[in-house]
């Protein structure tokens, strides 16, 4: 496809952005939009991924204002002006995006390595799917060492940012949204990288999310970080992924905060999953997601929701304030998978250590099959306890009866108690207990990206 000339970007953006500067055009000593950024909402990391190009890079310049020299009548800006944009690229452009909101009828696509796509702000440059028609994704990118950063994807009809099959990929200071509230209707994955290495997401917000808001799935060396998930079904999840540090986000208003889950099918297993220094507080929204959908199962007031996974460490968080339970952990046959088609799968949560969070509130009013827990254990009422476990071992692994040191669930926490639902057998005989837990494991290594 053609490349567009400069001269028509300059002329066609005064008609599709709400927000430009309709008296200026670009300094002809920069490649910069504007001289100063506007504010941005989320405040800037100071690392950043590396140039990982072997070009200097060129930059396609989307000013604000036509050239005061031209007399072609401005042409509408739509999609495929951009989309043009995006199929002529080349390794090493970086597309600039001013601010403005611009509305496309169908989905965005990327598939050459080595670009940069970047906006005015997280709440300046909107690219708005509202309209949309054609398409399973806002944007949908197939390449490596690939940016995205400072702008926002809103109202798409399915997932808004889809990276696939990907390395060296950094979403920095991006808003997924859809503005008219949760709702089953909504797209399932807000930013949701997928078989993908070296995977840096900061700085960034989801919302509306009708499975997941920010979803990692069967990727390796993932950093999720400095984020705000709200009024998702999962508010961050980390799946079938290896190596993975998540911190210093807030999760709240979704139907479940933090989820880390292996299952069955899938190109891999994961683990080694550092859950730290995260606010996961009062993720009580309802379960709007599809019935039928894995996240489905999720019950409504989850904080940390561990399913199926290996070597999980849970420490330093603020957890507070969900009603069914503020960590769970579960082997899958207690939620119905049962992975018989996949020989591979292990359905059972091994090395859990949970430890050094502050805790408080929470299992006062549990939802799904908590709340039939609940009646179980406190007949006359009671709030479950900071941390349920369903109970379920896996007994070919067993030694004189009992787990293995380095798959045990071991809890280091002032005051907190663990519940011991009793699934394997029908829920019989739920305990409460604390000295049972208190062991430790080994910490797990920081996952390091280079630049990150």
């Amino acid at each position: 496809m053609r490349r567009v000339p400069t001269l028509v970007i300059f002329s066609v953006l005064v008609v599709a952005s709400c927000g430009g500067d309709d008296d200026a055009t670009a300094p002809p000593s920069t490649t910069s939009v504007d001289s100063a950024a506007p504010d941005e909402t989320i405040a800037e990391p100071e690392d950043t991924m590396p140039d990982t190009s072997t070009t200097a890079p060129a930059t396609t310049v989307l000013p604000t204002a036509p050239s005061p020299t031209t007399t072609e009548p401005a042409a509408p800006f739509d999609e495929t002006t951009l989309q043009e944009l995006l199929l002529d690229a080349q390794p090493g452009d970086v597309i600039e995006i001013p601010a403005g909101t611009f509305s496309f009828d169908r989905s965005l696509s990327l598939d050459v390595d080595g670009v940069t796509i970047r906006g005015a702000g997280i709440d300046e440059t909107i690219l708005s799917f509202a309209d949309q028609v054609t398409g399973a994704e806002g944007l949908l990118v197939s390449a490596s060492d690939f940016t995205i950063e400072h702008l926002a994807i809103e109202d798409t009809v399915g997932d808004a940012l889809k990276v696939n099959e990907g390395e060296n990929i950094t979403i920095r200071s991006v808003r997924t949204e859809w503005t008219g509230g949760y709702s089953a209707d909504n797209g399932a994955y807000g930013i949701y990288p997928v078989q993908t290495t070296n995977v840096l997401i900061e700085d960034s917000v989801a919302i509306g999310a009708s499975d997941a808001g920010i979803y990692v799935g069967q990727s390796n060396n993932v950093v999720v970080r400095n984020n705000r998930a709200e009024f998702n079904v999962a508010g961050i999840e980390i799946e079938n992924s290896v190596g993975a540090d998540v911190y210093g986000n807030m999760a709240t208003n979704n139907t479940g905060g933090i989820l880390i889950f292996n299952l069955p099918g899938l190109s891999q297993r994961g683990s080694g999953t550092r859950v730290y220094d995260n606010e996961i507080v009062a993720n009580n929204t309802e379960n709007f997601s599809i019935p039928g959908s894995v996240v489905s199962v999720v019950p409504a007031g989850s904080g940390i929701l561990v399913m199926a996974n290996d070597l999980v460490e849970i420490f330093g968080n603020v957890i507070a304030d969900n009603q069914s339970a503020n960590i769970v952990v579960t082997s899958s046959s207690t939620v119905g998978i049962t992975g018989e088609d996949d020989p591979l799968f292990d359905g059972y949560p091994e090395g859990i250590y949970i430890h050094d969070n502050e805790l408080s509130g929470g299992g006062d009013d549990p939802a799904s099959i908590l709340d039939a827990l609940q009646t179980i254990v406190f007949p006359d009422g009671g709030a479950l306890p900071d941390i349920v476990w369903d109970g379920v071992v896996d007994e070919a692994k067993l030694v004189d009866g009992a787990q293995r040191a380095e798959d045990r669930l071991c809890v280091q926490e002032a005051d907190a108690e663990v519940l011991n639902a009793d699934a394997a057998n029908a829920f019989a005989a739920p305990t409460i207990g604390v000295d049972e837990y208190d062991c430790t494991l080994e910490p797990l290594p920081p996952v390091e990206i280079a630049g990150a």
